[in-house]
């Protein structure tokens, strides 16, 4: 196996493994505007969680899909025209999303924030159900032909693999963005987040639990199970680390079972990129997806100057706010009269 096909692989499973760590946790908080908080000002101190990163928290998104576009141009081809609907349904979401996080604050009335926590909340699920529903999809198979062009309808996608993988991360999303409540808030948010995590923690991983085993078993690799197995036990010393109010733990175990469990699929999966349910023979692989290795070359010299500048940026927006929000924080609304 050529070394710069598989170093690119490696990368984008990085890239997906940390989109779904960080955005996960604010698509979570987005999901939480109508699960968690009960009056105006918590909904405020919950977008104020947010508010300074999730914008970036999106690049991992883009930066994953144009890594897959230039290194793997056949993965991302057959990917991307196969999966045309849950992806446009995910690119909408996100814009009613953006758009209602910079315009709730400029609503005047209470009746115009509620529409635009609604775009928020459902925002926020529709991305994180689309999103964990093609990653399933990339890992456990789509009907490809010999071409790599899709077979069947434009819903030929929709099966129980999608809505296993899109459960999968709508249900992480919640529990990953209680962990962070309960490291970003104090007051009443933070105590409800606790309990909350307490009751719901295990029952909520199940569903990426079972994704990864359906990817890891028929495998029958040695390092997956491995992985698995730090998963379950990142899983339990996140219950304990919360059950102790330990949040900061909480939240470190929750992102190292994502890591961990995400790890496990692409390890599993590994060489196939795309498996094509209708031949193994037309699955695609790291080697019959690749780009030439002069554009892998290239592309590995400007990530090795890039990567570490985004990753550094990233650090140092999180270490400026990393202080707790409370509602004693939260000024009252006002409305601003324009001079005439």
């Amino acid at each position: 196996m050529d070394f710069l096909p598989t170093l690119w692989f490696v990368i984008i499973a990085v890239f997906w493994a940390g989109y779904l760590f960080l955005e996960g946790f604010d698509l979570g908080v987005g999901m939480l505007m109508k699960l968690l908080a009960r009056n105006e000002r918590q909904r405020r101190v919950l977008l104020n969680t947010v508010g300074p990163v999730w914008d970036g928290n999106e690049v991992w998104l883009i930066t994953a899909g144009a890594a897959t576009f230039a290194a793997f141009p056949m993965w991302y081809a057959s990917l991307f025209s196969a999966l045309y609907v849950p992806l446009v349904l995910v690119l909408v979401a996100l814009i009613f999303r953006a758009v209602a996080f910079e315009y709730r604050g400029k609503a005047h009335r209470q009746s115009s924030r509620n529409i635009w926590d609604w775009a928020i909340s459902l925002g926020s699920f529709t991305a994180a159900f689309g999103v964990g529903a093609m990653l399933a999809l990339t890992t456990t198979g789509l009907p490809l032909d010999e071409n790599g062009d899709r077979v069947g309808g434009a819903f030929a996608w929709l099966n129980g693999y999608a809505v296993l993988g899109g459960l999968a991360v709508v249900a992480f999303a919640l529990v990953h963005a209680l962990a962070f409540v309960g490291l970003k808030t104090d007051g009443e948010l933070r105590a409800r987040a606790r309990r909350l995590i307490g009751r719901w923690l295990p029952l909520a991983l199940l569903p990426m639990a079972a994704w990864a085993i359906l990817a890891v078993v028929p495998a029958g690799k040695t390092i997956p199970v491995i992985l698995l197995v730090v998963a379950v036990l990142a899983a339990v010393a996140g219950w304990f680390a919360n059950r102790h109010g330990a949040e900061g733990w909480s939240f470190a175990a929750s992102g190292l079972f994502l890591l961990a469990g995400v790890a496990s699929i692409f390890v599993a999966v590994f060489p196939v990129v795309l498996p094509s349910t209708l031949d193994p023979a037309f699955s695609l692989t790291v080697a019959n997806a690749s780009s030439s290795p002069y554009t892998l070359g290239l592309m590995s010299v400007i990530g090795a100057f890039g990567i570490p500048l985004v990753l550094l940026y990233q650090g140092w927006t999180y270490w400026v706010f990393r202080r707790r929000v409370s509602e004693t924080h939260i000024p009252a609304a006002h409305a601003v009269t324009p001079v005439v």
